[in-house]
């Protein structure tokens, strides 16, 4: 379904714009998402460093019928138009502020969007949860993201090892534009 505003849509969820300074992303009844649970993963996120989107709040749209996860509006740019000594300072301060995430319990797991069968039609970039941004790079949808202290030490260990392969994948992506 396309919405009003809407800015995208992953394989559950769109997103649409809230106003100039904040976007939504929607969960209707038919959803597999968690709203809950992936707002509280924001929020401990958020505490940590400025790497994951802010968030804001919870809501309802009566107008769409659809529960809201309300966070900043992040605006993209495109890297390439800037110099590569930027691209490595931005990937060292991204690299450190994911490790700073890791150290503290939080994999975002999904860095480099895996297709799923079926899914192949929605498009999208390899590492399109990845943006720069004014404030450099930064995560959105953390609706697959895992905490430490939710999922226990051996199953994050193994996320934790996927998501360090991402990031080396990213790295050459990132800095080979």
């Amino acid at each position: 379904m396309k919405y009003p505003r809407q800015l995208s849509a992953g394989a559950n969820n769109a997103v649409i714009a809230v106003s100039e300074t904040e976007v939504a992303k929607l969960f209707t009844s038919d959803t597999r998402s968690d709203i809950g649970s992936e707002a509280e993963k924001m929020k401990f996120a958020n505490t940590i460093n400025d790497l994951v989107v802010r968030f804001i709040r919870l809501d309802y749209s009566e107008e769409l019928q659809a529960e809201m996860l309300v966070m900043e509006r992040i605006r993209p740019f495109d890297y390439r138009a800037y110099e590569i000594e930027r691209w490595e300072l931005w990937y060292d301060v991204f690299a450190d502020d994911l490790t700073a995430l890791h150290q503290a319990g939080f994999v975002h797991q999904d860095l480099k969007p895996r297709r799923r069968p079926g899914l192949s039609d929605l498009g999208g970039l390899a590492f399109d949860n990845i943006l720069l941004t004014e404030h450099g790079l930064r995560l959105i949808d953390v609706g697959i993201s895992a905490l430490k202290e939710q999922v226990g030490e051996r199953i994050f260990a193994r996320y934790l090892d996927v998501e360090q392969t991402e990031l080396v994948q990213f790295r050459n992506y990132f800095l080979n534009g």
